[in-house]
């Protein structure tokens, strides 16, 4: 029959993009891979879709078209960027992903009429509608989005669970909770400045001709990076943990105003998604490039692995290696415990089991110490072990070999420039000297740039810190002024703004410092030299030294070698945490946030 032309065409196109979709969905989201000539091919599958259904929809609801399944075909070309944007880091197609989702929500078409009781399978395409939205959310950092969708979140948990008493929802009731507690964490020291390198933070304008005239033997592009972190009840949402989002945030550009300026979404009244784009309506493509700041460069690409085991980070890790382009640098971060079945010690100490000294820090008793540190480090004598079975710990409950990360892993991996970042309490083991197994000075071919977290982190009391505030070192790195107020236990909503802001423009005046130093030092080794152009890595640097020379003062000197950071190759002298310029900052910020009695500036 004619009438039926229509439905059945529709069903057609539905069945094709979906096929198309499940493709698409299977694909690693890393390594560079022959799979981007199909991701088009999803794209105008979905935009052929979503035509017909304009065109045909008073035929389509006529036929038995529910509003949900517009919202499923929307859901999914949402889903379709968010996982482009994971594969490439483009913030256009995060964007595109945020705007698609956003449309679905102010329609509600997972929404039926009042008073009705929803097919369960709906209930669930809404759920996961509302997971995966907050997710896109929280990366782009529209925590007020992220509010509203929690509250709806809640309620509709909490509705499903009175309507369908007989299916269990309790690992929905998990995604409310995780969700809640990432958000008490993240936005406890929430500032004005975003966690993503700002032009307007993190261009300093006085060093920034230096910058621009600096030039080493060699110059390598950071274009890859591999982020993971892999401890026990860590703070996180969906299969991002709190450490590897604030290392997402710390990897991009902070787009322009315009980026953020969304236009106006209209609805009619039988749900179509009006054309706002002035071009092919909602799911053009295109549309997020009038939007994009044209004045940034791209993102480098990002692999978020969560929870990986030892082998499957080790074969992503040769994937990209692989395909790293020539004369490029990738950045491997990794943050993990360094015995089974603990949790990190961050999470430990932070919970108030830091003590005071005399002058305010630890230490603490040898007993104590022992206590938090591997087994295989102390002997029967309480005496430290030559290290020979440090690793990093990545499984599931047990003490498997196969589940332990060694410094020798990464060996092979070094004929390739490597950024290494191990945040751990064994992660001196990648000194040399230490271990049989270490990285440096057995590398391959290319020296790796290493930064190591200290073995334990330091705070300056209980109060106030919350059990799971995520790593010190890594929140050092990302968010510099916050981390220093959570370690002398300050939060933003005892500070004032003007005094949070002056606290702000003296890091950011040292960095401007430190940047001058260090592109004009004539001792700094090649490995920091040859990465010192790109933004990204020489803000990590800047805040390294910053955390450093923090930690220094902080604790007692008969401490140094457990809570302090340590870089290799060694940085120049002139910005160790003796040196004027570097100290004198630290003094300088304490002096103004009146906390200098928290620090060991006599002993200087």
């Amino acid at each position: 029959m004619a009438d039926d032309v229509v439905p059945r065409t529709f069903r057609a196109l539905v069945e094709s993009a979906d096929r198309k979709f499940a493709r698409v969905r299977d694909v690693p989201a890393y390594g560079r891979g022959p799979n981007v000539h199909y991701f088009h091919k999803v794209f105008k599958a979905y935009m052929r879709l979503w035509k017909y259904q304009q065109e045909n929809r008073s035929k389509l609801v006529a036929s038995g078209l529910q509003r949900w399944e517009i919202g499923e075909i929307a859901s999914r070309i949402g889903q379709l960027y968010f996982g482009q944007y994971m594969r490439t880091s483009e913030a256009r197609f995060l964007l595109e992903s945020y705007i698609f989702y956003e449309a679905i929500l102010n329609r509600g078409y997972f929404q039926g009429s009042k008073g009705s009781v929803k097919d369960l399978g709906v209930r669930f395409k809404e759920l996961r509608f509302y997971a995966r939205f907050l997710l896109v959310s929280l990366i782009l950092c529209r925590f007020e989005m992220v509010r509203v969708l929690v509250e709806r979140f809640r309620a509709l948990v909490d509705d499903c669970k009175a309507s369908f008493r007989e299916t269990n929802f309790k690992e929905w009731k998990l995604v409310v909770q995780e969700i809640v507690r990432l958000m008490k964490v993240e936005t406890a020291y929430m500032n004005v400045r975003p966690l993503r390198y700002s032009t307007s933070f993190d261009s300093h304008p006085s060093s920034l001709p230096y910058v621009a005239r600096f030039h080493a033997k060699r110059i390598l592009k950071f274009q890859d990076a591999v982020l993971t972190s892999y401890h026990r009840n860590e703070v996180k949402f969906a299969e991002l943990t709190l450490d590897t989002f604030r290392m997402v945030q710390c990897l991009e550009w902070e787009p322009s105003g315009s980026f953020f300026q969304k236009r106006p979404i209209e609805s009619n009244e039988n749900g179509v998604l009006n054309d706002y784009s002035g071009t092919s309506g909602l799911i053009d493509i295109n549309l997020a490039m009038d939007i994009t700041d044209p004045t940034l460069p791209p993102n480098p690409r990002k692999a978020i692995l969560y929870r990986p085991s030892v082998t499957h980070l080790i074969a992503v890790i040769a994937t990209i290696c692989e395909e790293l382009p020539p004369d490029s640098i990738m950045l491997i971060y990794l943050s993990a415990s360094g015995k089974a079945g603990r949790s990190n010690v961050s999470q430990m100490e932070s919970s108030g089991s830091s003590r005071k000294s005399s002058k305010r820090v630890v230490p603490r008793s040898s007993h104590e110490q022992n206590s938090y540190l591997p087994e295989v480090h102390v002997n029967d004598k309480g005496n430290s072990s030559d290290w020979n079975d440090t690793y990093l710990w990545l499984g599931p409950r047990g003490n498997g070999g196969s589940n332990n990360l060694y410094p020798g892993d990464i060996i092979p991996f070094t004929r390739k420039p490597l950024f290494l970042i191990i945040d751990s309490d064994t992660s001196h083991a990648f000194k040399a000297g230490l271990s049989k197994l270490v990285l440096h000075g057995a590398e391959r071919g290319e020296t790796t740039a290493l930064l190591l977290s200290p073995l334990r982190p330091a705070f300056e009391s209980s109060s106030g810190v919350d059990k799971q505030n995520g790593s010190q070192f890594t929140f050092f790195l990302t968010a510099p002024l916050q981390a220093f107020s959570q370690l002398v236990g300050l939060s933003y909503s005892n500070t004032d703004t003007d005094v949070y802001n002056d606290a702000e423009n003296i890091i950011s005046a040292a960095f401007s410092e430190w940047e001058l130093i260090l592109c004009t030092s004539t001792s700094l080794d090649l490995v920091w030299a040859q990465v010192l152009s790109d933004p990204f890595l020489r803000r990590i640097i800047l805040r390294f030294i910053f955390c450093r020379s923090v930690l220094s003062l902080f604790c007692p000197p008969e401490d140094s070698d457990e809570y302090l950071p340590v870089c290799l190759p060694h940085l120049p002298s002139s910005v160790s945490p003796n040196s004027e310029a570097v100290q004198s900052t630290v003094i300088r910020l304490a002096n103004h946030l009146r906390v200098a009695d928290c620090f060991h500036f006599n002993n200087t």
